[in-house]
């Protein structure tokens, strides 16, 4: 059922960078990803604090102000998972350069640049590019409420047929 559904969007989570350790010497860690009401999560990596999922999860989009919560945990055997952190997504940016309709680039080529600043957890500038008739947005996310951690994920929208879309209705 489409049911206000704008579309979809697919979250490359991609690796960890230095996260927290949380066992004896390093971490088993897997990501939660929250958006309303839908979860998905990666696999575990077993002992490694530079994890490499290289994961691609699926959300449907009804609001682009929802942000994307993603969350690191360390798998636990016998007592609760720990948290290593989370991030926010902003997709607003995003979905700017997606209301630009643009047709044809090359490749590679930036369409908007987004400022790491105090309201994001962007850990440095993120580009929107021009990727094979597709705009994708890489980002290095700087873990919140934790001593260390990054996570390198790539969003891309895929539009639905019959859903409004993200060009849809809007002006």
């Amino acid at each position: 059922m489409m049911d206000n559904i704008l579309g979809l969007l697919k979250l490359r989570i991609k690796r960890g960078i230095n996260l927290a350790i949380r066992d004896a010497n390093s971490s088993d860690p897997y990501v939660v990803v929250h958006m309303g009401d839908q979860k998905l999560k990666t696999r575990v990596v077993k002992n490694n604090c530079n994890p490499e999922w290289n994961e691609e999860l699926t959300l449907s989009i009804r609001d682009i102000k929802t942000p994307i919560r993603l969350t690191v945990f360390d798998k636990d055997t016998f007592s609760v998972d720990d948290k290593m952190g989370d991030a926010d997504v902003d997709l607003k940016p995003y979905a700017q350069a997606i209301q630009m309709k643009l047709a044809t680039l090359p490749d590679g080529c930036a369409i908007k640049r987004v400022q790491a600043n105090r309201t994001n957890c962007l850990a440095e500038e993120s580009s929107c590019i021009w990727k094979s008739g597709k705009i994708i947005q890489e980002m290095i996310l700087r873990l919140r409420n934790v001593e260390s951690g990054e996570l390198v994920v790539e969003i891309e929208w895929v539009d639905i047929p019959g859903s409004t879309g993200l060009l849809g209705g809007h002006s």
